[in-house]
């Protein structure tokens, strides 16, 4: 086990209190939902309060939010089911290049079964121009899918924006808030939000628990057949304990959302002012401004980002060089290539993301042994040496 964990955009450490809630509904409250006798009562009222719980954290109603198996199931359904529901009305679809590849994958899908999809550039910092979104738009156009926030630079997108011009054009808006929620206000009324994805072991619940959110009005698919469940919208008995415990662990982190990301905020400041001042021929990645408050993605020129990863596990620091879904691909991540970066450059990056649990202490100590270990590794690179034989 990693004694400082810096991972925190790929899964977060369940809380104490949330897995003790969902240890205890495993054993006690075992029945089935779906059944009318007391103990598929109780297991019944844990689906409606966690139900509640979520539709608090979006602002949104509680008969809107549909339970999933992950955040990428949930991006999985909203395109997918908006794509069959709304065939009649259109077959165009807008998204950015720098989404999650559970959106990527699933419009690329599409394509392959007579979709249109535009894949909208966005700039420097990683942000979709709201004028190229506005060009893209076709009579045909049925969804613009677009993250609140990236996974990989933290980027945060002009939400509120998009949304309005997607409810202009009577066009169904999804968003990917699997980065998002409990990191930033989200209000899925004043913003125009259609469809929501979010995931529980991002917000410190366990895995295998996801939520979509989908506005009243709007036809969806059903992603499963089978049983009634979810309103007939998602076949299969409910995992009632995961379910809960995702509702407690959206209610804790709500209530304590200011304060911990204000925390959060301060010490990726820290490190980021620290690395760039400290280490030559760096750059951060993704704005600045507008950026989720414990996202850091820094490029190292010169280096090689998966020997930092295995140098900083050596010294016990769990970090990522992208997105941990593509944690087994050699190629560059997408991300970083959508802003302009060379192959070269993308290459040399490094995720550093922070968490509640993360301190000051251990900032420090990332800091000092990232700025040995950036300096060892460019010692032994040919491309450093000639760089500086240059000079």
């Amino acid at each position: 086990m990693n004694k400082i964990y810096f991972d925190n955009a790929a899964t977060t450490r369940i809380r104490e209190e949330v897995l003790r809630e969902m240890v205890t509904n495993l054993a006690d409250v075992y029945g089935n939902p779906s059944s009318v006798y007391k103990t598929g009562r109780e297991a019944r009222a844990l689906l409606d309060k966690a139900r509640v719980q979520v539709a608090n954290i979006l602002r949104a109603d509680a008969s809107e939010i549909f339970f999933t198996g992950s955040g990428t199931e949930a991006d999985n359904w909203a395109i997918r089911g908006i794509a069959k529901s709304y065939k009649d009305k259109g077959n165009h679809i807008i998204t950015s290049n720098i989404e999650h590849h559970a959106v990527l994958h699933t419009c690329e899908y599409l394509e392959k079964n007579g979709y249109e999809v535009t894949y909208l550039p966005v700039n420097s910092d990683g942000i979709v121009e709201i004028e190229d979104l506005k060009k893209a738009i076709r009579p045909e156009t049925i969804l613009i899918t677009i993250m609140f926030a990236n996974n990989e630079i933290g980027t945060i997108q002009p939400i509120t924006e998009i949304g309005k011009v997607a409810k202009e054009n009577g066009i169904i808006f999804h968003t990917d808030a699997v980065q998002a929620v409990g990191a930033d206000e989200i209000d899925v009324n004043a913003m125009n939000i259609d469809l929501l994805a979010l995931s529980a072991h991002k917000l410190h619940g366990p895995k295998g628990v996801g939520a979509l959110y989908v506005r009243k009005g709007v036809k969806l698919e059903p992603f499963i057949h089978g049983g009634k469940q979810e309103a007939g919208k998602r076949a299969g008995t409910e995992n009632v304990a995961g379910i809960a415990a995702l509702g407690h662990a959206v209610e804790l982190l709500q209530n304590e959302m200011q304060e911990k990301n204000e925390k959060v905020l301060n010490l990726r400041n820290m490190i980021i002012d620290e690395l760039l001042e400290k280490i030559p021929y760096s750059r951060l990645n993704g704005s600045r401004e507008h950026r989720l408050p414990g996202n850091i993605n820094i490029s190292f020129e010169f280096i090689e980002g998966e020997s930092m990863l295995l140098l900083l596990d050596m010294k016990g620091i769990a970090a990522s060089s992208g997105s941990a879904c593509t944690s087994g691909s050699l190629d560059p991540s997408h991300v970083l290539l959508a802003l302009g970066l060379s192959h070269e450059i993308a290459h040399g990056s490094l995720r550093i993301s922070i968490g509640m649990y993360n301190t000051e202490e251990e900032a420090k100590i990332l800091i000092t042994e990232l700025e040995a270990i950036v300096k060892r590794l460019r010692e032994m690179s040919p491309l450093w040496n000639d760089f500086i034989n240059k000079q």
